[in-house]
């Protein structure tokens, strides 16, 4: 098992990246809107968020090491029976899904941060706030945040349901190449 891309398949890091991703992604998700029915009283109330911020700066540093990898190590050639405006479409959701990535953390920052005290990082240290926040911040940043995790989590079921499609009607290898299956299977 490799651990870097090759031209025809993905890495076992890339690979780890890509499913510990989805896994972040959907589970901070539903975290998130989980503790939007948590009332003061209820014993998750700040040990929700606790979680919820450290995975999510976990999640951070994962994207910037996967983006870093990816230029040590890049992704496999498309398939060869891939359609032109296949390949574009998979470019431009897979520059969508780091782009709302990213988005969704800035947001999620500002809410944290918008009452000027630092993000905990698992008790571990603690990431500064800006100096300067804007009127109704929390409120305005969580809206946000709402929308834009929202649509991350509508691509990437999108992204998904393509991988599916070519798997059992195209019956090509884009998904069994991010599975690890070798093109001997």
């Amino acid at each position: 098992m490799k651990l870097r891309n090759t031209p025809s398949d993905y890495g076992l890091v890339a690979r780890a990246f890509h499913w510990v991703t989805a896994l972040a992604v959907f589970g901070l998700f539903g975290l998130g809107l989980w503790m939007t029915s948590l009332t003061y009283y209820d014993s998750w109330y700040r040990l929700g968020p606790w979680w919820h911020k450290g995975i999510g700066i976990t999640l951070f540093v994962l994207i910037v090491a996967r983006l870093v990898w990816r230029r040590f190590s890049p992704p496999p050639a498309p398939i060869e029976s891939h359609k032109p405006y296949e390949r574009i479409a998979a470019h431009l959701v897979h520059g969508l899904l780091y782009l709302l990535l990213f988005a969704v953390m800035l947001s999620g920052y500002l809410i944290s941060t918008a009452d000027g005290r630092p993000i905990p990082y698992f008790d571990l240290f603690e990431i500064a706030a800006l100096p300067w926040a804007i009127k109704d911040q929390e409120d305005i940043a969580g809206t946000i945040l709402l929308w834009l995790a929202s649509s991350l989590v509508g691509v990437a079921i999108l992204h998904a349901l393509a991988a599916i499609k070519h798997h059992f009607v195209d019956r090509d290898r884009t998904l069994s190449r991010m599975l690890g299956r070798s093109q001997n299977h």
